[in-house]
């Protein structure tokens, strides 16, 4: 293969080893310089690393405990370490560790800001907590408040009842003992005491018969006792009437004809098991409730009788009258003559309850002797009517026990 030579139209400088010294000598110059200004960033970015790590490291472990000092700091663990490791201080790698540096810086910066989101979250849902478990624990200590206020109602309540109805017991036995006591000072009756006495009833008329001054209050519930005797026929008659306006038969017992002694009640009829027409003192007592008209019957102190359904849940009404030996036929007039009582009364008494048997039977025995607590026998309270009816001395249990000697 042929070449051909080509020549230049110009001239080829050879080199010059003194300009190349130069050239090279000034570019070792701007390296140093240059180098230099690096390693003096490199150490400045190195402190502010450093700085910015420990403070890192103080966050984090800050934010692990929880705590904050009384300066309003977090408080500084003399155990928290850099975990950051050494930085490399050698130029051939810094740019390349430095950049990890601050992409681990950036990690950890995000890892608490997060930590810090979590922070605030649970302590803004806290006080919330709080407060929905200190009103519900407010409202069951409202109700147990509750609860207390209206056990104290009814303990008031009852402890009221009691006292009011101890009280009218009292004002009852106060009023009864000074009527006796009135009855003793003015000593006109000419009885020992007085409800030492019966009313005697000779006759079958319409004109004989003797009047409570007192009236009977609204009642649930009765107990009406009495002496009686009478050897009449046929039927003892109506010993005991108590009539209001718009119903004569309120409360009645009597025995008409050939039937036996019945009872009414808001004219309501029950027949009891009673015989009392021996010509010899018999001790009667009668007892009601409303509820479901129970009813009993006494006699001598022995129950004869019992029964219900007699004016259920019926009340006994106010102000009526008490008519001994009649039955009424309008309130306190109005008699039947072949309903009349024909014998004598004593120690009618008349209870707002149900007195109890053990009760009933030491009246009867003449163990002791129970005024009423609505209507009790006395002198003044008893008021006789027609030419042959009478008040006479009696000491029942006297007379009773001659009776049983002869």
């Amino acid at each position: 293969m042929h070449y051909e030579e080509i020549t230049l139209p110009f001239p080829v400088p050879e080199p010059n080893a003194a300009a190349q010294e130069e050239v090279l000598r000034n570019t070792v110059m701007q390296l140093r310089e240059t180098v230099l200004q690096e390693k003096e960033t490199i150490v400045n970015q190195l402190g502010t690393i450093n700085e910015l790590t420990t403070k890192l490291s103080l966050c984090e472990s800050a934010s692990e405990e929880g705590k904050y000092d009384s300066g309003g700091s977090w408080s500084n663990n003399k155990n928290n370490q850099n975990t950051m490791g050494d930085v490399p201080r050698g130029p051939n790698d810094t740019i390349d560790n430095l950049g990890k540096t601050m992409q681990s810086l950036k990690d950890r910066l995000e890892n608490l800001e997060q930590q810090q989101q979590r922070a605030n979250m649970s302590g803004a849902l806290f006080p919330s907590e709080l407060r929905d478990l200190l009103q519900r624990r407010l409202g069951d200590l409202e109700k147990q408040l509750l609860s207390k206020v209206n056990n104290l109602e009814e303990e008031k309540s009852l402890l009221y009842n009691e006292t009011t109805a101890h009280r009218q017991k009292t004002e009852s036995t106060l009023n009864s003992l000074l009527t006796r006591i009135n009855e003793l000072e003015k000593g006109g009756s000419g009885f020992k005491s007085p409800e030492q006495f019966k009313l005697v009833l000779p006759l079958r008329t319409n004109y004989l018969y003797g009047r409570m001054a007192k009236s009977l209050p609204e009642m649930y519930s009765f107990t009406l006792c009495m002496w009686l005797r009478s050897s009449a026929g046929p039927g003892i008659g109506t010993p005991f009437s108590y009539g209001v306006p718009g119903q004569a038969n309120e409360i009645v017992l009597m025995e008409w004809g050939n039937n036996p002694i019945e009872l009414l009640i808001n004219d309501k009829v029950a027949q009891l098991p009673l015989l009392v027409r021996d010509g010899r003192w018999q001790h009667i007592c009668i007892t009601w409730t409303t509820r479901d008209g129970l009813w009993e019957a006494y006699q001598n102190g022995q129950k004869l009788g019992a029964g219900d359904n007699l004016a259920p849940w019926h009340r006994i009404k106010p102000g009526g009258a008490i008519i001994l030996g009649q039955e009424q036929d309008m309130v306190g007039g109005r008699f039947d003559a072949t309903q009349a009582f024909v014998g004598e009364l004593s120690q009618v008494n008349i209870w707002d309850k149900v007195l109890k048997p053990a009760d009933i039977l030491t009246m009867a025995n003449c163990s002791s002797y129970t005024p009423g607590n609505v209507v009790s026998w006395l002198d003044s309270d008893v008021e006789v009517f027609g030419g042959g009816a009478a008040k006479l001395p009696l000491e029942i249990c006297q007379d009773r026990l001659s009776e049983t000697e002869s």
